[in-house]
Order: C-alpha cells, then sequence, then structure tokens
C-alpha cells in the first residue's frame, strides 16, 4: 500500500489504512535510529528541503536528521536571509526550489492553508509541519505512534488532551487521527480557549473540570500556551491557570501507574505541567522527540516511492 497522495497536507481526510502504513514504516525506521549506523541509503540522490516561516526546533531539525539519517541531501533555507525578504511570493520560493530539484518541500507557516497552495503549484511533495491554527500531522502522527509502542494499539484508548486547544493545530491532529484510529478524546481547557464546534472534529467529548478529562484515561497530554497567538489576555494570570488547567501532583494523584504524560513541546514547566510530571518515569516527552525522527523518516522513504525496506 502506497500514500494516495503526493503530499502531507493534514490528517482530515487520511484514511486508517494510511495512518496505519506510516505507523507501521515508522516502527522500521526506529530500528535504524535504535543501532549504531544510524544511516542508510533509502534516499540516496533525493534532496530534503527545509522552508520554516515560523521559529523550530524539534520539527525542523528532527526532519533534518531524518533526512540524513535516510542519505538525502538536506537544504535548510532561512527565510529571515532569503528572497522572501525581497518580497519573493510562497509560489515563487516553491517553484525555484522545483527548479533546483527539490523532491520534498517540508513547511512550517503562521497561516493556514499555506501548504495546501504551495502543493498545488509546485512538482515537489509537499509536508505540512504546522500551518497557522490549523493542523500539524507529523505531530500528531509522532504522538499515535508513541500511544500505539507503548499500548499496542490506539483503538479504545483514552486520550484526556488538556490546555490551549484554541490555538493548538497539535491538539486539532491528534483529535482528528486519533479518533479516525478509534480512540476516545476528551479535551479540557478555559472556556476562551476551547473552539466552537470541537465535535465536528470527531467524537470528542468536552468536559467541565479536570477531574471528569482525567477519569479513566490512558494518556494524558499537556498543551502548550501559546502567548504568541493570543491577542489578548484569555486567563486571569499564570498563576491561576496552573493552579486550574495545569498538570500537577493533586490533580494526577489517582491516576493509574500506566498513564502515560505527553507534550508536543516546548514544555513551559511550572505552568502546563510541574516538573514532578515532566520528568517521571510516566512522562515519555523525550521519546516523542526520538519517534519524531522515526515517524519523518517514514514519511520521507514513503513519499519517494520506494517499494521495500
Amino acid at each position: 500500500m502506497k500514500l494516495r497522495q503526493k503530499d502531507v497536507l493534514g490528517l482530515e481526510g487520511v484514511s486508517s489504512g494510511e495512518i496505519e502504513l506510516i505507523l507501521d514504516t515508522a516502527k522500521e525506521m526506529k530500528t535504524i535510529l535504535d543501532s549504531n549506523k544510524k544511516r542508510v541509503n533509502y534516499l540516496q540522490g533525493r534532496t530534503v528541503v527545509t522552508l520554516f516561516y515560523e521559529n523550530s526546533t524539534r520539527t525542523r531539525v528532527s526532519f533534518e536528521l531524518a533526512a540524513k539519517y535516510m542519505g538525502a541531501h538536506a537544504v535548510n533555507v532561512s527565510v529571515g536571509s532569503s528572497s522572501v525578504q525581497k518580497g519573493e511570493t510562497l509560489i515563487d520560493t516553491g517553484r525555484t526550489l522545483d527548479a533546483m530539484g527539490a523532491d520534498i518541500v517540508v513547511i512550517r507557516h503562521n497561516r493556514a492553508g499555506a501548504p495546501h497552495l504551495l502543493a498545488k503549484n509546485i512538482n515537489a511533495s509537499v509536508i505540512n509541519a504546522g500551518d497557522g491554527m490549523h493542523e500539524h500531522p507529523t505531530q500528531a502522527l509522532l504522538d499515535m505512534f508513541t500511544m500505539r509502542e507503548h499500548f499496542g494499539k490506539l483503538e479504545g484508548l483514552k486520550v484526556a488532551i488538556v490546555g490551549d486547544i484554541y490555538h493548538s493545530r497539535v491538539a486539532r491532529s491528534n483529535i482528528i487521527g486519533l479518533t479516525t484510529m478509534g480512540a476516545h478524546v476528551k479535551v479540557f481547557a478555559p472556556s476562551t480557549l476551547l473552539p466552537v464546534g470541537m465535535e465536528e472534529l470527531g467524537s470528542v467529548k468536552v468536559c467541565n473540570t479536570m477531574e471528569e478529562a482525567l477519569e479513566g484515561c490512558d494518556v494524558v497530554m499537556g498543551l502548550r500556551i501559546q502567548l504568541e497567538r493570543q491577542k489578548k489576555a484569555l486567563f486571569p494570570s499564570a498563576y491561576e491557570y496552573s493552579r486550574f488547567f495545569g498538570l500537577n501532583n493533586e490533580n494526577v494523584k489517582d491516576l493509574g501507574s500506566d498513564v502515560l504524560f505527553m507534550h508536543p513541546g516546548p514544555v513551559n514547566r511550572g505552568l502546563e505541567m510541574t516538573s514532578n510530571i515532566i520528568d517521571s518515569d510516566q512522562s515519555v516527552i523525550n521519546l516523542q522527540v526520538t519517534n519524531g525522527v522515526a515517524v519523518r523518516m517514514a514519511l520521507l522513504y514513503l513519499l519517494t516511492g520506494r517499494e521495500d525496506i
């Protein structure tokens, strides 16, 4: 089985079979990461360009390492010092990269829909590394990979997503992906940080209290407070947010020892999660980073159309 599209722009409309294919391929790729070699030639002769209009460490470096581990040429376009600063449009930038022989363009942009626009206008495959408040498909895929690796399945898992749901493209992609795979998702946030029409994203339960959100869950995912996207104060203070909407010793004390704590990073320690949770044995935040490389290796591999691992 192959991916139906030449691009990975979001998880909306992606079938459970395609998600399974990506996760299964990522499992094979992780064996490469776990080896001493950490390099194969599956993408030899290919060129992967990272085009980031927003700051990033984890996602950009993850894609670049994934490309290098697969034997591809990895090129990072620094938008701050590129022709974009001279007024070049996104489409023209994409066509320039196309003309230079790019096989895959990984784009992060502050405007929702930018990867879709780029994909329509270039021959190279486009991977969405986050577009505005819309989607972040590769983060959701690595999150699902991490859950499946631990529990052996996604179907039937109870996942609580807590925090800044409104601004979170990670939450949106996770909700779409998890419900497609048969998981049950609950969300909890201040009312000012909950988007209208949450139920339209899938079988999502909007909870009124932290206790309701955490009850019976297998996975608890905290989200970063995205102050850079907020045009006005949406909660009274950091202290009150931490007390009522953050994850801490008190509100997780009754959870089972097999519950996973996740966060897409970077974490605002003490605000979204206390350090004892972040650094606990049940936290898989660092493992998510490792799994992110494996998932991105899998996507690069699948998009080049190779048949066998």
